[in-house]
């Protein structure tokens, strides 16, 4: 059995790495709430971009834009969207698992990767993927320019031919307590569409128009909703990670402050024993 002074360590140990868990907690929490408002905004729009652009797709010629053509699959690109930090429960282990899944099933060599987070970055860079770009520490300070400023190096990546398709890899927020992950193709665009379908839709101007402003704008705002799915779990994710660490501490504090008094208690047994034993030798 320990000694006082160590299980005495121990506890105040413990106490202090509580109130750590707590404060971050706290802070989370508060990110989270922020940061779900700003996507659940972004939602309507970008789910409505969708809609316009699945209606549209099929009656306008894909040779219109290099964005929309169809090539033979050789080469993928794989967004990977991650986070910078740890202390996050298996947020970034998840995305990270599927993400190495896939690109190991089609073949590293004919994979670029472009990783958004240091831990992303990290676990590629450590096993020899190739990566073409990673971006990181822009998450407290994101805007709608970094979503632009990623999707531009990828949608040259793939209108150059380099690679024929590209996916993303992301945390989707379902809800507080739920994060999902999720593997999309982004590029090329491609809506299935059912033969009975009938639009009875007016647009001005012409489809071949409006297709060519709103695609460009389309990507942007899909990486923009990645980016902002993918903090919002983040956030939600380490919420309860350090909810469930609080939680651990205070049940490892009672188990310790029981020990401790049971060791004092024994302590004290002994002490009253070598006293009457003396009592008894002297007499």
């Amino acid at each position: 059995m320990a000694n006082l002074k160590d299980i005495r360590d121990r506890i105040k140990s413990v106490k202090s790495i509580q109130k750590v868990t707590k404060a971050m907690k706290m802070v989370a929490a508060a990110k989270m709430r922020k940061a779900q408002e700003r996507m659940e905004l972004s939602r309507p729009y970008s789910d409505s971009l969708s809609d316009v652009i699945k209606n549209l797709l099929p009656d306008v010629d894909r040779s219109l834009l290099p964005l929309l053509e169809v090539r033979e699959i050789k080469k993928k690109a794989y967004i990977v969207v991650s986070a910078d930090r740890g202390l996050a429960g298996a947020f970034n282990a998840n995305v990270l698992k599927i993400a190495q899944k896939e690109i190991d099933d089609f073949g590293p060599e004919n994979v670029d990767l472009f990783c958004i987070g240091k831990k992303a970055r990290d676990h590629f860079k450590n096993r020899n993927y190739n990566i073409i770009n990673s971006h990181i520490d822009f998450w407290s300070e994101m805007e709608y320019d970094s979503a632009m400023m990623i999707g531009r190096d990828i949608i040259d990546h793939f209108t150059s031919s380099k690679v024929d398709e590209v996916h993303v890899v992301y945390n989707y927020f379902v809800n507080v307590a739920q994060q999902k992950v999720k593997s999309e193709v982004l590029l090329p665009l491609e809506y299935e569409t059912t033969s009975n379908e009938v639009s009875d839709r007016l647009y001005e101007p012409s489809k071949r128009e409006i297709i060519k402003s709103l695609i460009p704008r389309h990507l942007n705002i899909q990486m923009w909703k990645y980016l902002l799915e993918s903090y919002a779990s983040e956030q939600a994710a380490r919420m309860l990670s350090m909810e469930n660490a609080t939680t651990n501490a205070e049940d490892m504090i009672k188990d310790l402050t029981l020990e401790f008094n049971k060791a004092r208690q024994a302590a004290i047994t002994t002490e009253m024993l070598e006293i009457v034993g003396g009592a008894e030798a002297l007499g």
